[in-house]
């Protein structure tokens, strides 16, 4: 297992990530593993999780988060000590601590006068790290007094590298990175220093002072300090002229120890630098010039060296593709500089579009590549079967580097790879290039959060970043993780010092400007998608255009074709993956293949729409249609013979299933697969003015939502439903969505407000003269009395509802009231009544409410078997059915079932299990009553500490959620516990 703190926080065993999600869960591990071996006491991990303000509970929820730790990551990865507790790993299985270690290393090499080894030893250690310390760890503390140190000793080690390559002679190579340093800390004397020698040994003398004066300029601008003698020293060097190979850093200068070359001159090299083998010919070093500020891209780095071919093996091709901006030729580039050196013949590079635009003719690349190679300029062949031919000649008994840079197609790349053995071709395009015979292709994404942090620091400065993290983040999401777009926005914040971090975030977050502020220079998103566009068949730019209207971040295939007008659009959906425009995603969980984009493509296929065919409301008109009927027809079989919704549900049996129609068959793993989509579409709609379709769309997707516990979706969908209503003068459909407002408001326990929706409604409906509606609001009230503890009102209000429903016919009114009815008078024989309604019915979910229900009849009656076997009952519906939520209901009951009939260990694991699926879902009610259970299951096992630990934890969620109830069962528990402490005592 292996630990990583030098960036986001990590732990991976093998391929396994076990990295804690919660976030107090990761400032805990985090404390330990810096002080991995160390004794971390309870106060110091305190600190590190709650700052200045832990609660009066804080050892008791310590042990809980450690406890949970040790589940996730092993028992005996955290070890209990003496006043805390202490990572028990080996140090160096800690990025941290392997970081130190490298170093020492590496300055040991140095101080013995082998600086070859030095310079490779501190690069293995830089490697180590994958972003800004501790990004992603919430706690003041931990940075304050770590990340802070870890980011000096990263400059230390990245500045005692620099000084090494110096003195190897690696000067040219060294400039790009200096000045990202000197840009990012520009107070920082050494890196200045260094920055004038590179370039004064690379024979750039005029540069070299001239970065001597902006370095002055700067400290007397920004200190009111002369350069001291570091720096007057480097500048004493310049004008002294040292020899630009000299293996000695002059003296005087900062620090850099005499050293030894060891295997020939001061390059490292053994031939001359700029010719092949023996110093024959002329090598190509083509390649542009790597970024200093590259970040992040581990993984396709690690591919790319992993397939480099052996000297004597065959040739081999790699494909980097990506959406436009993705950061592929900096990718290609960068591996070039990385792996140049096993190269000995050079690196070749060649742009294959003619003036970034127009696709570059291949015979045109092959002239520019024979000529690189040496050929003589009247000796090129006309034809390019010649071309060809000779070029294959002259890679033959060469091992080369090539890059070709944004491919358009299969065809263009064939003649240009070359056949020498060993040779290694690195392709860049939008397209995978699949036709491309013998290559290998990777998929570039966006950076993820961390990593564009990352990016971001090194293009503006680390420092400012750091001193706005949030701002900086917010730049990272309206980026996208595009690096091309952070880089421009990280170069506008470097041309404009006095703009902080938090400015350009607030100008980025309004989308309608967004592609407009993402320009610098030549650089520009807009024009890297337009490139794309132009390349494109009108009928895939149209369908590019029209989903631009929808904010979703990926379609199904009957979306995209419901915005295009089509029956299929499978082809154009593939024609824009190649382009680089869409991206596959997979398949779902309903099975149908997602196409996903990056949002910047969405703004910008919002644009072409608007310019070349107007508002989005008529593509939207025609996708809220199919919409509409889709989900109607999932919610009828999420809710078999739901009542009073006749003016809201169209019906639809008439219609025909198609036998694909997935959706209609398994309505809960469609509606799953399409949530994000259609909670999108609610805002579409209403955004494009089309209000009906936003309320009724956002109707039809309630019992979904309140099935599996997506709260959040709830309210924003019922919000906006509720506000298109409005809007549209629709009273039958502001009260339907007020009653749905209720059902969520019950559902999180604020029983008040969920009251005064019901009452809201209940006039909307009697206004209306909509009975059977009404009836079903009165219903509701009464399970709203009955959660506030007045079963003798919800008794009466519930009678008259079943009263109702039975008088009007109505089926499942009936089942419902009856179910309710019997969990009031905890009567059997109405449950019972409510089950084989359920099952006249059709409905399952009923039926499973209905066996839970007598299962807690019979457990209060004492009658264990029975209620066992009701439970296991509603147990198989709910995981045949696959929901987890009412699973987790049935494992907690299991559980107070295993409790009556005196197995602990049974209702811990049953607990445990509810507790899991409710943290899950974001369920805290469900997670919090769970914890109950389960901390009474470990009082059975006589396991006193943890289950105090568990009731304290569980009291402060509750005392938050305003569970009285809860809160009372939890005293009671945290009562036993303490008394047996004191037994023990």
């Amino acid at each position: 297992m292996r630990f990583g703190v030098l960036g986001p926080l990590e732990v991976r065993d093998g391929g396994r990530d076990l990295t804690p999600g919660p976030a107090k869960h990761r400032a805990v591990l985090a404390a330990l593993l810096l002080n991995a071996g160390r004794v971390v006491t309870l106060d110091r991990l305190a600190a590190a999780v709650w700052d200045e303000g832990p609660p009066a509970s804080a050892e008791a929820v310590l042990r809980v988060y450690v406890s949970a730790l040790r589940r996730s990551l092993g028992a005996a990865t955290i070890r209990t000590a003496p006043g805390g507790y202490l990572a028990d790993v080996d140090p160096v299985r800690v990025d941290a601590h392997l970081f130190g270690r490298l170093v020492e290393r590496a300055r040991r090499a140095r101080d013995a006068g082998a600086a070859a080894e030095a310079a490779e030893g501190l690069r293995e250690a830089l490697r180590l790290w994958r972003g800004p310390a501790l990004a992603g760890v919430d706690s003041a503390e931990l940075w304050r007094t770590q990340a802070v140190r870890l980011e000096e000793a990263r400059l230390a080690a990245t500045e005692e590298r620099i000084d090494l390559d110096l003195v190897l002679g690696r000067h040219g190579e060294v400039v790009g990175e200096l000045r990202a340093l000197v840009a990012a800390y520009p107070l920082r004397e050494r890196s200045w220093a260094q920055l004038i020698l590179a370039l004064a040994w690379a024979g750039r003398r005029s540069e070299a002072l001239a970065a001597y004066q902006d370095a002055r300029r700067v400290l007397v601008d920004e200190l009111g300090l002369e350069p001291g003698a570091e720096l007057r020293a480097a500048h004493d060097s310049v004008l002294a002229g040292p020899e630009p190979h000299a293996a000695r850093v002059p003296a005087g200068s900062y620090g850099v120890h005499t050293v030894h070359v060891a295997g020939g001159s001061a390059g490292g090299h053994g031939s001359p630098r700029g010719h092949g083998p023996g110093g024959g010919g002329p090598v190509p070093q083509e390649t542009p010039p790597d970024i200093a500020d590259f970040t992040g891209r581990a993984a396709v780095m690690d591919w790319i060296a992993r397939e480099a071919p052996d000297p004597d093996g065959a040739p081999v091709h790699l494909v980097l593709h990506g959406p436009a901006g993705a950061g592929k030729t900096a990718v290609a580039v960068h591996a070039a500089t990385v792996l140049g050196g096993d190269f000995p013949d050079g690196r070749l590079h060649a742009a294959l579009r003619a003036g970034g635009d127009r696709p570059a003719a291949p015979g045109a690349v092959l002239e520019d590549l024979l000529r690189s190679l040496g050929c003589p300029e009247g000796a090129v062949p006309a034809g390019i079967e010649d071309r060809v031919r000779l070029y294959r000649s002259m890679v033959s008994g060469r091992r080369l580097l090539v890059v070709l840079d944004d491919a358009v197609g299969e065809a263009q790349v064939r003649p240009l790879l070359p056949t020498g053995r060993g040779c290694l071709t690195l392709v860049t395009s939008r397209s995978p290039l699949y036709g491309l015979e013998a290559s290998r292709a990777f998929e570039l994404e966006v950076l993820d959060e961390a990593e564009a942090t990352a990016m971001l620091a090194g293009v503006v400065g680390a420092s400012r970043v750091l001193a706005e993290p949030e701002a900086a983040r917010r730049i990272a999401v309206s980026c996208g993780g595009l690096p091309l777009a952070l880089r421009i926005a990280g170069s506008r914040l470097a041309r404009r010092p006095g703009w902080t971090l938090a400015h350009l975030a607030g100008r980025l977050e309004d989308e309608r400007g967004r592609l407009d502020e993402l320009t610098a220079g030549d650089l520009a998103v807009r024009s890297s998608l337009a490139l794309g566009y132009r390349d494109l068949a009108e009928e895939e730019r149209r369908l590019l255009r029209r989903l631009g209207a929808l904010s979703a971040p990926d379609v199904a295939p009957w979306a995209a074709a419901a915005v295009f007008g089509a029956v299929r659009v499978d082809r154009e959906l593939e024609e824009l993956t190649r382009a680089g425009l869409l991206q596959a995603r997979g398949l779902d969980d309903a099975g149908q293949e997602r196409y996903g984009r990056h949002d910047l493509t969405r703004l910008y296929a919002a644009e072409r729409l608007a310019e070349e065919e107007g508002t989005a409301e008529r593509v939207l008109a025609v996708l809220a249609r199919e919409v509409l009927d889709r989900v109607r027809r999932a919610r009828a079989l999420l809710l078999p013979a739901e009542p009073g919704t006749g003016r809201t549900l169209a019906r639809t049996t008439e219609r025909g299933l198609a036998p694909e129609t997935v959706h209609l068959r398994e309505p809960v793993r469609w509606l799953a697969a399409e949530r994000g989509f259609l909670v999108a579409a609610v805002a579409d709609f209403h955004r494009a003015g089309l209000d009906e379709a936003a309320w009724r769309l956002a109707f039809y997707l309630t019992p979904f939502f309140e099935l599996r516990a997506h709260r959040e979706d709830w309210h924003a969908t019922n919000r906006i439903g509720l506000a298109a209503a409005r809007r549209a003068g629709h009273r039958h459909g502001e009260a339907l969505l007020r009653r749905a407002l209720a059902d969520l408001h019950r559902a999180e326990g604020r029983l008040d407000d969920a009251a005064r929706e019901l009452g809201e409604s209940l006039s909307c409906f009697r206004e209306l003269g909509d009975g059977p509606e009404a009836a079903r609001a009165r219903y509701r009230l009464g399970l709203v009395l009955l959660a506030r503890g007045e079963p003798v009102e919800a008794e009466r209000r519930l009678s008259e509802c079943l009263a109702e429903f039975e008088a009007a016919g109505d089926a499942r009114g009936r089942a419902d009231a009856l179910r309710a009815l019997g969990s009031v008078r905890r009567a059997e024989p109405l449950l019972s009544a409510a089950l084989d309604a359920y099952r006249e019915l059709g409905d399952p979910r009923g039926e499973a409410a209905a066996l839970r229900d007598l299962a807690r009849t019979h457990l209060e009656g004492r009658r264990v078997a029975a209620a066992r076997d009701r439970v296991e009952r509603a147990l198989r519906i709910d995981r045949r059915l696959g929901d987890r939520l009412p699973e987790a209901a049935g494992l907690l009951l299991l559980a107070r079932v295993a409790r009556a009939e005196g197995l602990p260990e049974p209702a811990r694991v049953a607990a445990g299990e509810a507790s899991s699926i409710f943290r899950e879902y974001g369920d805290r009610r469900g997670a919090a009553r769970a914890a109950l259970v389960l901390a009474g299951a470990h009082l059975d096992l006589d396991e006193v500490d943890e289950a105090f630990a568990i009731v304290s934890a569980a009291m402060e969620e509750l005392d938050v959620l305003g569970d009285r109830q809860g809160l009372g069962e939890a005293r009671e528990l945290a009562g036993e516990a303490r008394r047996r402490r004191g037994l023990r005592l």
